[in-house]
């Protein structure tokens, strides 16, 4: 065969097994694409190697959270089997100090219908706690354990130990144990930032000390704030049925990731759930426990102000026709804020570029600067655009003296 015939061959040759080649991929993408889309129970997804200290989800897209193989639409089981290893009961001793003690230096008013969940002073309470660490250190309330006597930490395998009080943070009322046990479960943290209204989840604790139990409901609520139960508010709002006992205890997605920390519930007088519970999201969770262990306490920026939520008809007229910010009512004497020149009066509409809406957001941007450094508030003051530059302190303790 002449050399120019051959070369003519050859290309052709190549070029139908490129044509093939992209042909099967092209059909495998697509195949892949159908049995994902109708049938993704075909598609099983192992759950990332605890190999580190904290197990926490990937990123991910709504399209590609982890599926049980074999999972049922009418069935968690498999959520559950990953998640309730980790939960733990906790037996406590002591003089039986409750919210309303624990948080007695808060002079906020409180609506008489959010109570926490372990309530009737006693000298034994039961209660609930989650598993994050394979070092043994666990999350539960801290108006749980704050005054016990003895913790006691009762494993859902049936062992027994005692556990210590790394620390506690009285403004998200989450506190951080440590046990000294091997082989521990650990929960997997999930991401509630990609949670939504409507997801169902499952609450996992020890209702009323009767055992381990599981119920399940949908996430009724996100980024609920201003029910005057911590300073920092961001409550996951849950119908899942919480009771006495769950304080503590795990809220999961239906992959048994953890997405909260069940805390309070909305009730009456004579107690018991009316289907409005509440749970720390896992994401403030994360960055109590990492600042307990790291340094024993939260750490949390400070300026040295009393804010006050007001209307978006009184925001809009101190200001050139803006509808949100939050107003400062009182500046603390000879604190950073007061040195900076900031007054009462003012409203403040940004902390370094990122915008305020109420008071809520002004607290959590505040209490992420860092202590030491130097932040930009943007204020109105009698409808004139202001910019000052405050030096962060670190926020005093609740009951605390500030500086006058």
């Amino acid at each position: 065969m002449p050399p120019v015939a051959a070369s003519r061959t050859v290309r052709a040759v190549t070029r139908r097994l490129w044509l093939l080649f992209a042909q099967t991929v092209t059909i495998a993408l697509a195949l892949l694409f159908i049995v994902q889309t109708l049938r993704p129970d075909w598609l099983q997804v192992d759950r990332p190697p605890g190999t580190v200290t904290i197990n926490e989800t990937a990123a991910m897209t709504r399209t590609s959270i982890p599926v049980f193989k074999g999972a049922r639409f009418d069935s968690f089981s498999d959520a559950v089997r990953v998640a309730a290893p980790a939960v733990v009961s906790i037996d406590i001793n002591g003089d039986g100090r409750n919210a309303r003690d624990a948080f007695s230096n808060d002079p906020r008013p409180r609506r008489p219908l959010n109570r926490r969940l372990n309530e009737t002073p006693s000298e034994r309470t039961l209660a609930s706690g989650v598993i994050v660490s394979k070092d043994g250190y666990l999350l539960t309330n801290r108006h749980v354990i704050e005054g016990a006597d003895e913790i006691v930490v009762t494993l859902s395998d049936g062992r027994t130990t005692p556990a210590k009080v790394v620390g506690s943070d009285a403004e998200t009322d989450l506190a951080v144990l440590h046990v000294e046990l091997k082989d521990l479960p650990v929960i997997t943290l999930g991401r509630v930032e990609e949670s939504r209204v409507g997801d169902v989840v499952l609450a996992i604790g020890n209702p009323f000390g009767v055992g381990q139990t599981v119920t399940m409901g949908i996430i009724s609520a996100l980024g609920r704030n201003h029910l005057n139960l911590t300073n920092f508010e961001n409550y996951i709002q849950t119908d899942a049925a919480i009771n006495p006992g769950n304080s503590g205890g795990a809220l999961v997605n239906a992959s048994g990731n953890l997405i909260g920390i069940n805390s309070a519930i909305f009730t009456k007088a004579s107690g018991g759930s009316l289907g409005i519970g509440f749970a720390v999201p896992v994401s403030t969770a994360k960055e109590v426990l990492e600042s307990i262990i790291t340094s024993g306490e939260v750490i949390r920026g400070y300026i040295g102000v009393e804010p006050q939520d007001i209307s978006p008809e009184e925001v809009e007229a101190l200001t050139f026709g803006r509808s949100k910010g939050a107003f400062i009512s009182g500046v603390n004497r000879g604190g950073p804020a007061d040195q900076a020149g900031v007054r009462p009066g003012d409203i403040l509409v940004a902390v370094d570029n990122h915008a305020i809406v109420d008071t809520i957001t002004m607290l959590d941007a505040i209490a992420r600067l860092k202590p030491g450094s130097t932040t930009r508030l943007k204020l109105y003051r009698r409808k004139e655009e202001l910019t000052v530059s405050v030096k962060v302190a670190t926020r005093p303790k609740p009951g605390a003296t500030r500086e006058k």
